[in-house]
């Protein structure tokens, strides 16, 4: 189990504020599908947490492969990137413009 609580630890989570229901929610970015909520921020990311753990826990106990930590992978920089020719010719002269190349212009606007 703490192998698992280590795991969970080191996954990658946000907190936002939801003010319709006035509560903080927590999203954990390995595992999308889950979210939790807490008066506090505090509150959020110990529920996440307790969500998270007993989910990995599950997965595990089911043979899955449990998600990597981003942290832990070995991002290439290389992304392939589909756009429509309009968008393409776009971003061409608006890099060709500013007298850079397209990639730098889409790097610049992330």
């Amino acid at each position: 189990m703490k192998e698992i609580k280590e795991l969970a630890q080191s996954f990658n989570y946000n907190i936002s504020f939801d003010s319709d229901d006035s509560i903080y929610v927590a999203k954990c970015a390995e595992l999308p599908d889950l979210m939790a909520h807490g008066k506090t921020q505090v509150d959020a990311l110990n529920e996440i947490l307790k969500v998270v753990t007993t989910t990995l826990k599950w997965l595990k106990e089911d043979g899955a492969e449990l998600p990597k930590p981003f942290s832990l992978i070995n991002f290439s920089g290389k992304i392939g990137l589909r756009m429509t020719p309009e968008q393409h010719r776009h971003v061409a002269i608006k890099a060709s413009l500013l007298g850079i190349s397209i990639n730098k212009y889409i790097t610049s606007k992330l």
